[in-house]
């Protein structure tokens, strides 16, 4: 039998800052606990925009990551695709866009410490896609958070 605890899921409701905004923030928080980050687009061409944003999303400073094209995946910190591989042995799972966490963890060698779902609460799709994998995953018993974003761009946990 195996002593793994079960991978924690998080939800992160954007409202008040887009995803642009949010993520690079959580992916700089990942990389101080050390771990190795696979971050999940549903299309290549936000894959390809979130690749460019993370060269840029600050004067001060880059999040370290790859994509396939780069190659040496293994080595990337934050490795972004729009498939389910985990080339660079990621600890957490960032999935965005209505990516689809069920699909992903099916396939996976190595059980994540943490997968992150963030979506738009200002998008009516993104809101409702949340919504059926929360409750999918809920009938799997998987260990489930909620946090809302606060004015402020803060996050508070809400369930």
């Amino acid at each position: 039998m195996s002593d793994t605890k079960p991978v924690e899921i998080f939800f992160y409701h954007l409202q008040t800052q887009p995803l642009e905004k949010g993520l690079p923030k959580l992916l700089e928080l990942s990389l101080e606990r050390g771990w190795q980050v696979v971050l999940q687009t549903r299309t290549e061409e936000k894959c390809n925009a979130l690749n460019d944003l993370l060269w840029t999303f600050s004067e001060e400073s880059f999040l370290p990551h790859g994509t396939a094209r780069d190659g040496d995946a293994e080595f990337q910190p934050i490795y972004l695709t729009h498939g389910a591989e985990n080339p660079n042995g990621a600890q957490i799972r960032f999935f965005v866009e209505g990516a689809q966490i069920l699909s992903a963890l099916s396939g996976a060698d190595e059980p994540y410490e943490r997968i992150v779902l963030m979506f738009n609460g200002n998008d009516d799709a993104e809101l409702q896609d949340a919504r059926a994998q929360w409750k999918a995953l809920k009938e799997t018993g998987a260990a489930l958070s909620y946090y809302q974003q606060t004015d402020e761009g803060r996050w508070e946990k809400k369930a």
